[in-house]
């Protein structure tokens, strides 16, 4: 079988499996926990690391049903994003606890402007996981990921230069018609999606502060570092030790032009000022 026919199966599976799974829905979990981003800051591979968690059941297809953030899925209902998680009866059998939690991820939940309320009115006891990096690397970071997967095709210099006139309005847009989706909002947010204290200052506005828990990357998996227990227990599952995670979507490349790094470290100071007055310490990077 070529790949185009095997691709055309594997979707023609899932379309047969997705509406089976939402005939079933009621007997269907529904998250317990969302990995909220951000963007290119271990999100997949935190995820992978939690599911396998043996009391966690993960969901049918992949990582992410994007139900949140992306208009068309939202206005398919409660119902249909049921459907994609395992049904309550099975999960709980398999389940080392008797009890299973489900959960899923998404790097843009933590920048759509109206994720946080769409979570809130959904799922409103799920407990939310936000991971952060170096907001530099991060954008960096990003253009490798939009330029790879042909969303991008100009220079970091020049997509960080284009950003202020792709994104004018973008956000304004998305609250005032929910059926919108901004492709540049998603795909060419290189600064707007490091400044990590306004993000999780909505997110909270929405769902509550004591449902978010925000995690360094460099630390997650770091010797000595309460990071991974302390996710495990925001969740509400027992420590377990994953072994050896990898680092998912890793993209090695040139290192970040001197001048584009020196912007943009001046330009995300106050957001990362804000930062360490939400966390209570400096970050990481600026430590």
């Amino acid at each position: 079988m070529s790949a185009a026919a095997a691709d055309r199966a594997k979707r023609a599976a899932r379309t047969v499996t997705s509406g089976w799974g939402r005939v079933s829905a009621p007997g269907r979990m529904l998250p317990d926990f969302l990995i909220c981003g951000a963007q290119r800051c271990g999100t997949t591979s935190l995820y992978r690391a939690v599911a396998k968690h043996p009391d966690v059941a993960p969901p049918l297809f992949h990582k992410g049903v994007h139900y949140f953030d992306t208009a068309s899925r939202f206005a398919r209902g409660t119902g249909w994003y049921q459907g994609h998680f395992p049904l309550r009866v099975l999960a709980d059998r398999r389940a080392s606890s008797g009890r299973a939690v489900t959960g899923e991820a998404s790097p843009y939940y933590l920048f759509h402007p109206l994720a946080g309320a769409r979570i809130a009115q959904v799922l409103p006891e799920a407990r939310l996981i936000v991971l952060l990096r170096d907001p530099v690397e991060r954008a960096f970071s990003a253009h490798k990921q939009e330029t790879g997967r042909g969303f991008e095709t100009a220079t970091f210099e020049q997509a960080l230069a284009l950003e202020d006139e792709r994104l004018a309005g973008e956000e304004e847009r998305l609250r005032a018609d929910p059926a919108y989706q901004s492709f540049h909002h998603q795909h060419h947010a290189y600064r707007r999606r490091g400044r990590y204290a306004v993000q999780l200052d909505a997110l909270c506005a929405t769902v509550g502060r004591e449902r978010v828990l925000v995690v360094e990357t460099d630390e997650l998996f770091a010797p000595g570092s309460d990071a991974w227990d302390q996710t495990l227990r925001h969740i509400g599952i027992s420590a377990w030790d994953p072994g050896v995670v990898p680092r998912a979507n890793a993209r090695p490349s040139r290192p970040i032009p001197d001048a584009a790094r020196r912007e943009l470290e001046a330009h995300f100071e106050p957001y990362d000022a804000r930062l360490a007055a939400y966390l209570g310490r400096e970050p990481s990077w600026r430590r």
